[in-house]
């Protein structure tokens, strides 16, 4: 064990809770200190299928022992089994009959090579002028901290001195399909979405805006881009939550759980014909792709083929859905969305002995041995393994209850 510093070599651009975690299995995590905690977070969906899984580590200790990087200046073994897995996953969940990977390492990289394939995109093929290109983008977004990205984030912390900001981005309301359709226009080459709004708090849109938005896209010739990094491989009971709406995107960025917990492994998936624009030289990454990601990206793909996953989180987020309705029932929360296994709740400030913030009730769940973490002030987000064991689940949802109701 590492000994303890007196004082921090970190910059602070995080603000966690007062914990600090030395091992982890399944659902549970342990401190340094010998506590144990049920982990509600499981990385903003990244650990889908718990701490350690052992399918996963298993395909991990495999390959560290053949070959780890070769970079993409050359081919490796497992590189086109993984890229011909993942689109076996989720080509049919999207638009057109032939479907490329472009895989990448982090999901804000996903989403900066879906914004250039959409670019180069437009002027080769829908013949946009150059330079002039624009996305349509929702107000509330959250698709990562690259300063293109941050240039059409609407949270004032994401984007306060880092200007001057990334042009070429139309922001609209979030579930508002008219104003979207409106904001379409000769220079537009892609729609880009969240399907379901992750850091603003588990927001579900209406049912008919998710067709509507593909119905204004195929209107116009536009793309459609989901970014299912937090949403998609399970998390909403289906292995994309596109599905739930019934809509197929052009393209869809993945990450966070397509590495397993393991490692960052992305990847942006979607019609060949938009994809092939970038060609040798026009985007890369040393390490996209590499022979460790593949492995743990194969194993992944395994577990969530049978589907039983996914069913999975639809059973348990019903579960967490009716509990948290019997909260509201009591006054307890201001507000509750879910979907699958997903939840963002709003702590409700006027109930006696209540939580003030959601950081206050994160840190009345430490102390319970459950971890959550907050986001906009008075939100939370509850986002359990699917693995996790449903006994495991309905305690740590006792907890819940409690802390709302008691310091």
């Amino acid at each position: 064990m590492r000994p303890a510093v007196a004082t921090s070599a970190l910059a602070p651009n995080y603000h966690p809770l007062p914990v600090t975690l030395a091992t982890g299995e399944g659902s549970w995590v342990t401190d340094t200190d010998g506590r144990r905690y049920l982990d509600l977070l499981a990385g903003y969906s990244a650990l889908n299928f718990g701490h350690r899984h052992p399918a996963l580590v298993a395909a991990a200790h495999a390959q560290l022992d053949r070959l780890t990087l070769t970079s993409r200046a050359f081919d490796h073994e497992l590189l086109e089994p993984f890229a011909q897995a993942l689109v076996g996953l989720v080509g049919p969940l999207l638009a057109g009959t032939s479907h490329l990977v472009l895989p990448m390492n982090t999901g804000a990289e996903a989403v900066e090579t879906a914004i250039k394939a959409a670019r180069k995109w437009g002027y080769e093929v829908r013949g946009v002028p150059a330079d002039r290109a624009t996305i349509v983008v929702a107000d509330g977004n959250f698709h990562g901290r690259t300063t293109t990205i941050v240039s059409f984030s609407s949270d004032p912390d994401a984007r306060r001195g880092f200007g001057p900001f990334t042009p070429g981005f139309v922001t609209v309301p979030y579930d508002d399909a008219a104003a979207l359709a409106a904001a379409i226009d000769e220079t537009t080459v892609a729609v880009l979405l969240e399907p379901v709004q992750g850091e603003q708090g588990v927001v579900v849109p209406s049912t008919e805006y998710l067709p509507a938005v593909r119905a204004a896209c195929d209107a116009a010739g536009v793309l459609l881009i989901a970014d299912e990094i937090q949403s998609g491989l399970g998390r909403t009971g289906s292995t994309l939550a596109c599905e739930r709406f019934d809509v197929r995107p052009d393209l869809v960025t993945l990450g966070k759980a397509l590495g397993g917990g393991l490692l960052p492994v992305s990847a942006v998936v979607g019609r060949a014909d938009v994809l092939e624009v970038l060609t040798a030289g026009t985007h890369g990454s040393t390490f996209g792709g590499n022979p460790l990601a593949c492995a743990v990206g194969l194993a992944v793909v395994d577990l969530l083929t049978p589907g039983t996953l996914q069913a999975r989180a639809r059973t348990l987020g019903e579960v967490v859905a009716d509990h948290l309705a019997g909260l509201m029932d009591q006054q307890l929360l201001s507000g509750m969305r879910t979907i699958g296994l997903w939840a963002g709740l709003d702590v409700a400030p006027s109930v006696p002995g209540g939580p003030a913030s959601g950081r206050e009730l994160c840190e009345r769940l430490l102390a319970r041995g459950v971890l959550a973490k907050d986001t906009h002030g008075g939100t939370i987000r509850l986002a359990p393994p699917l693995t996790i064991d449903p006994a495991d689940l309905d305690e740590a949802l006792t907890h819940l209850t409690s802390a709302l109701t008691r310091r």
